[in-house]
């Protein structure tokens, strides 16, 4: 349980017709807001937004969620976090993920598989480089330094720049139970997407009880006020028609198998194979109500405040919203957390 939820505000992918979310980045800085999380997938990048909401703020944490590591190589990655960490006055949340199949060498050509081995890689490199002990060189056999062969004239080599901090704290994009246990293994903290408060410490018991102090589960959550909850249902339901239906493959889909781990296997499987086949208002019609509005928080105000009951009961610790347009929702968002 956390005694003290925090909270953020995550923006997601930026969209060239979303227009700049300055003001309400601002609005969340004002508000007290503790964190604010860009997102990239296979358009925009992450880091660029943050950088330009960090110029803009001074006291908001910047997150991303998430970068993803086929991107970039590890020594990309750290260079580009040390900077705007840098820049930004120590204020960075790097979140790395490791994505799916169907991006990593459908869209950036990597391999994908051994993505556990692969992130536990990417991450020892990184800290290498950020702590400036000795020239960075890694024996592993996903991103070897130096590079074994091409010229052969590769050599060590240590980061010109100091960071203003070394150890430039880490969260994981993890939805599978081995995912989640190298998060609290080797990170400060892990970035859910789909959660179900009731359910996370069952979904993840033995990975959560053994992270260490100050652990930050910060979880997605889509948070809509409104008295229409019918309205608001279907929002959530639309999106998981995406999730569970497109975005992966049949035999491969992290989104559906988190769903099935929730207690809808049936239903998932359902979804899937409409979505797949086609059927996508079918899809969208099979999604439960209950899963839509487990994992999110809907309706009128006091049905939200009797709702985050379930989020301060759980392990999670900071709330990161998605759907806030304004400063008044913002406002009454902070003011159902903090008051």
């Amino acid at each position: 349980m956390a005694d003290d939820l925090k909270l953020g505000l995550n923006l997601g992918y930026w969209q060239r017709d979303a227009n700049d979310a300055t003001e309400l980045v601002l609005a969340a800085e004002r508000l007290g807001y503790d964190s604010v999380w860009t997102a990239e997938a296979y358009g925009s990048d992450a880091f660029t937004p943050l950088a330009w909401y960090g110029a803009r703020t001074t006291r908001i944490k910047l997150g991303t969620s998430v970068v993803q590591m086929s991107a970039r190589t590890p020594a990309a990655t750290a260079m580009t976090a040390m900077t705007l960490d840098h820049l930004t006055g120590g204020r960075l949340l790097l979140g790395i993920g490791a994505s799916g199949p169907q991006v990593v060498e459908g869209w950036y050509g990597q391999p994908f598989p051994q993505p556990l081995a692969r992130t536990r890689e990417y991450l020892e490199i990184m800290r290498k480089i950020w702590r400036r002990e000795e020239p960075v060189t890694n024996d592993g056999p996903h991103y070897p330094l130096p590079y074994p062969g091409g010229a052969d004239l590769g050599k060590p080599l240590k980061l010109i720049t100091h960071p203003l901090r070394p150890d430039i704290p880490v969260y994981l994009g993890a939805e599978g139970p081995k995912n989640v246990a190298l998060a609290t293994e080797t990170a400060q903290g892990w970035l859910p997407l789909f959660v179900f408060p009731e359910k996370i410490e069952a979904m993840y018991g033995p990975a959560l009880k053994t992270a260490p102090p100050g652990f930050d589960i910060a979880a997605m959550v889509l948070v809509i006020i409104t008295d229409d909850l019918r309205a608001a249902l279907d929002t959530v339901k639309l999106m998981l028609t995406l999730y569970i239906g497109g975005m992966g493959a049949k035999s491969h889909n992290f989104h559906a198998n988190i769903i099935a781990r929730m207690g809808y296997p049936e239903a998932a499987e359902q979804i899937q194979s409409l979505y797949l086949s086609g059927h996508r208002e079918k899809a969208f019609q099979a999604i439960p109500d209950s899963l839509a509005d487990g994992i999110a928080l809907l309706g009128p105000l006091p049905r939200i405040k009797e709702r985050l009951t379930l989020w301060r009961d759980s392990p999670v610790t900071t709330l990161l919203v998605m759907g806030p347009h304004n400063e008044p929702t913002l406002k009454s968002i902070r003011d159902l957390i903090y008051n």
